[in-house]
């Protein structure tokens, strides 16, 4: 019956090509047509044909933007000139079209297509002209979403520069050969049209295997120097072709991210171009760096030194007298840092992106960091996706080493695992038999530990299946069985409202699982293989580290156990696998992390959002790529890649800008004499401003608090010089903000708007300031605890609550950056939308300085309650936050001073796995 529905989907797809019949009613009527011819679709019942039609709606409500470009200066156009040319040809646009109509094939939305089609053609705008003689080199970065759809967009990219002319294009994927041959892969099926691994095996009777865009057209087979099964090799290369020169067609290598690759090719190249005399080869490159944050940027220190990859795709570039660098990448800021102590230095760095820099928008499908970390952990309720690991330290600790012993797993990784298998069977009997599932499981750096996780959970497995297929079949007296209870207690926390009828899921759970296997992803094995599935999806539990977190793509995932210590922006955001696309199952997707994690991921979602908002702004302005590199560096966010770029030895001193930036103290110092002389400061501030005339009855806001306009920034200096900042809150540090605000005071920041946040509905009114204020309720986590430092924990460690940098904008400001926002990220007025704080701090005219009296508690669930009770302060502390407006000169920027010692406290050591070192060839 699924090959009835996919060839019905099919012929409806291309039916629906005529966007007249695009409407809920339309679709129905087309399939019911196709339904008359009852030979074809007999099989395919009245239900099977409303959840086709559904599905359709939803690909055809998916559209996508075409992002924000950011060029350099000299940027010259040079594609329409030359497409009148390509386009009056025998055959315009060959590759393109193949790639095309596989992703049509492939059923991805139809404005998706045309945004990708619209986007690449953008990309290659900025390239380098093929056709142009002159000595040329161009390098630029892609910005895109983690698991968005990067590899479909530089597959598309590759197509297209073949077609107007590019001969050689080279794809640098991940550090690890199950990395680069799943691109490899994607490459064959998306451009080559061969199953290259058996090329790499056949004898030479035998006829290759067209895979992808050959079964459309395969005249033109583009020659591939590498296969799914090897990576790069002299030999093997030499044999195929003495000069690249000498193929009318395209050359193409997907290689690993390797020194001794790159040095390989690098060689064999010289060796192999045209030109035997000179060192530079001839034929236009295209050099494509997926990744491009891992291994490329320059990560070492001394005065001359690079790193040895970077150094090698320098050289590599360096070969050609025309060449484009296009790095593409989830985590810019990264890219940004690529080591230029200076400003002025940045621009002229190795792999700096100074021609063009382009945002790519992600499809309105996107299961994106948004979503699950910002939209998804509304203020002070139950997240939607995300659940809390507190229970690991007792049997696999956050910090442990690779001889440990594991003789269980923690019971929130069985939790997650009873889940995957619910979600699984919920998905098979939403009509979802033919996908794969799969869970990941991210929780050592050690591959030892990790094949240890994967024998532990497949005993569990075993255990639970053994049960459902003794006892899932005898009904209501099946849930006597502790495995199938523990099965269904989970469905009725968690998956209640998406399948209702728990005896379905019972009685269909052992088709669903019955094959479903635990399977080991790293260096040392990778057992993962979704080529191997027939008819029936596979539902695998993958167990990894590094190879999880860094391009590998695991199909249909659902669920997702995650327990590492990173605090690094780029590699959190890179082991975010969860991300991408979840088709009638979003629903269903679970994310289990601890509650520092989650934290982390909330502040750098808002962080890479302001990223991108960034990006189209400084194409309304006509920025270029350094203004751009300029404000990233400068963002507060910049902290945390710094600090792990510069650990090292000694001092470190770190330049920020706070213009449009919000600080707060989300770490306070839990020493009674700092509570109380922060208290005394705040009750001094608030004298003040009624010695100024200020009181609480002209101040009160209808949501509680109490703002006041235009005080003068001497009051605000006085309570910081006070404040003791606790030295783990790098953002408060007060030093650099007085600095930063004393450089202002005499114009943008003279006159300061103040409030006093107060919780209306809390009755534990506390008249400690002076004014009656309700103290807001926040988690501390008991981690810190014993060192004297109260943490704000909770879903987004955050003292402040959404909404808070709205205050004191005028009304029509708001009204504007709210319909900028829904405009970029095309929202309709319908449905209430959780707007960014950072869109309200561009539009404000003045200063926010916000005072905060907290009420403090420990988290749900934390193990040795009453152990951590007795260091909790017992009256409310005081915090404060600060919203500064885009200044007028957001280069001058303050310095914070960090030692080594103080950055490793911060963001926790370099997290690397075993498996991150990289492979030998």
């Amino acid at each position: 019956m699924t090959n009835q529905l996919d060839t019905l989907d099919n012929m409806v797809s291309q039916g629906l090509a005529d966007s007249a019949r695009r409407t809920p009613e339309g679709i129905r009527e087309l399939i019911g047509s196709l339904r008359q011819a009852p030979l074809i679709f007999k099989d395919v019942t009245d239900d099977d044909a409303e959840f086709l039609a559904r599905e359709i709606e939803e690909r055809i409500g998916v559209s996508m933007g075409l992002g924000s470009v950011v060029d350099s200066e000299d940027f010259e156009q040079w594609l329409e000139s030359v497409r009148p040319e390509i386009e009056s040809g025998s055959d315009p646009w060959y590759y393109w079209t193949r790639y095309k109509k596989l992703l049509f094939k492939k059923k991805l939305p139809q404005d998706v297509i045309y945004g990708t089609d619209q986007v690449t053609d953008t990309i290659l705008g900025r390239l380098g002209n093929p056709h142009d003689k002159r000595t040329w080199d161009r390098k630029g970065m892609v910005v895109g979403h983690v698991q968005s759809g990067k590899t479909a967009n530089y597959t598309g990219l590759a197509c297209k520069a073949a077609d107007v002319g590019y001969r050689l294009i080279i794809v640098i994927a991940g550090l690890h050969n199950n990395l680069r041959n799943q691109t490899q892969g994607r490459i064959d099926e998306g451009f080559i049209g061969r199953d290259t691994s058996r090329l790499a095996q056949m004898g030479t009777r035998e006829r290759p295997k067209l895979i992808g865009v050959a079964e459309f057209d395969d005249r033109f087979t583009p020659v591939s120097l590498t296969n799914t099964i090897r990576d790069f090799n002299k030999a093997t290369a030499t044999s195929n072709t003495s000069q690249i020169a000498s193929y009318a067609v395209p050359v193409v290598l997907v290689i690993k991210k390797n020194m001794h690759t790159l040095r390989n090719l690098t060689e064999w190249l010289r060796e192999h171009s045209a030109n035997h005399s000179s060192e530079m080869v001839d034929q236009p490159m295209l050099l494509i760096d997926d990744e491009a944050d891992n291994a490329s940027i320059n990560v070492k220190y001394g005065k001359n030194e690079v790193s040895r990859i970077n150094g090698q795709i320098r050289e590599l570039l360096g070969l050609f007298r025309r060449s484009c660098y296009v790095g593409y990448t989830a985590t810019p800021f990264a890219n940004i840092f690529i080591d230029p102590e200076q400003d002025e230095e940045m621009e002229a760095e190795d792999l700096f992106p100074r021609d063009f820099i382009i945002g790519l928008d992600a499809p309105g499908n996107y299961f994106g960091p948004r979503k699950v970390f910002l939209d998804g952990m509304p203020d002070e309720e139950e997240p939607l996706y995300l659940r809390n690991i507190i229970d690991n330290e007792d049997v696999l600790p956050i910090r442990h080493k690779k001889d440990d012993e594991l003789v269980s797993v923690p019971s929130s990784m069985i939790e997650a695992l009873r889940a995957f298998l619910v979600a699984r069977t919920i998905r098979d009997l939403r009509g979802q038999r033919h996908q794969h599932a799969s869970m990941l499981v991210n929780a050592s750096r050690f591959t030892r530990i990790q094949g240890l996780i994967r024998n532990r959970l497949q005993e569990v497995l075993d255990t639970i299946r053994d049960s459902i297929r003794v006892n899932a079949s005898l009904g209501e007296r099946g849930i006597r069985d502790p495995e199938i209870a523990a099965l269904r207690d989970i469905w009725a926390a968690e998956f209640y409202e998406a399948w209702s009828d728990w005896s379905e899921i019972q009685a269909q759970m052992l088709n669903s699982i019955g094959a479903a296997k635990v399977v080991e992803v790293n260096s040392r094995v990778n057992d993962l293989d979704y080529s191997a599935a027939g008819e029936r999806g596979l539902s695998v539990i993958a167990v990894g580290g590094f190879s999880l977190s860094r391009g590998l793509t695991l199909e249909g995932l659902t669920v997702s156990y995650f327990l590492r210590n990173s605090m690094m922006y780029d590699t959190l955001m890179q082991m975010g696998r969860w991300f991408g696309y979840r088709g009638n199952y979003e629903d269903l997707c679970r994310i289990w992390m601890p509650p520092q994690a989650t934290a982390w991921y909330a502040h750098i979602a808002e962080a890479t959002e302001e990223l991108h908002e960034e990006l189209r702004r400084m194409q309304r302005d006509r920025a270029t790529p350094l203004q751009f590199g300029l404000a990233v560096r400068s963002h507060p966010s910049s902290l945390l890649v710094t600090a792990r770029n510069k650990l090292g030895s000694g001092e470190k001193h770190v330049r920020i800008g706070l213009s449009n930036g919000y600080v707060e103290t989300y770490k306070l110092s839990n020493v009674p004499d700092v509570l109380e002389g922060n208290m005394s400061a705040a009750r001094d501030f608030v004298t003040a401003l009624r010695e100024d005339g200020h009181e609480p009855g002209d101040a009160k806001l209808e949501k509680g608090g109490y703002l006041l306009r235009g005080i003068d920034v001497a009051h605000v200096d006085d309570f910081l010089l006070r404040f003791r900042n606790a030295r783990e809150c790098v953002g408060t540090t007060i030093d650099p903000l007085r600095r930063y605000i004393d450089q202002r005071a005499h114009d943008e920041l003279g006159k300061w708007d103040v409030f006093f946040a107060s919780v209306s509905e809390n009755e534990e009114t506390s008249d400690v300031l002076g004014w009656p204020i309700g103290p807001a309720r926040r988690s501390i986590g008991p981690d810190k605890l014993e060192d004297g430092i109260l943490a704000i924990s909770g879903q987004r460690a955050r003292v402040a609550s959404r909404g808070v940098e709205k205050i004191g904008v005028a009304p029509e400001n708001v009204a504007l950056a709210e319909a900028d926002f829904m405009s970029a990220h095309r929202l309709e007025k319908s449905g209430k939308i959780n707007f960014p704080d950072y869109i309200y701090r561009r539009v404000r005219k003045r200063p926010l300085l916000v005072l905060f009296l907290l009420s403090v508690r420990l988290p749900e669930k934390t193990e040795a309650r009453e152990r951590f009770e007795r260091l909790l302060p017992k009256e409310p502390v005081v915090a404060f936050g600060i919203s500064f407006p885009v200044s007028s000169r957001p280069d001058e920027k303050v310095e914070y001073v960090m030692n080594t010692t103080m950055l490793r406290e911060l963001f926790g050591e370099e997290d690397l796995d075993e498996d991150a070192e990289m492979e030998d060839v």
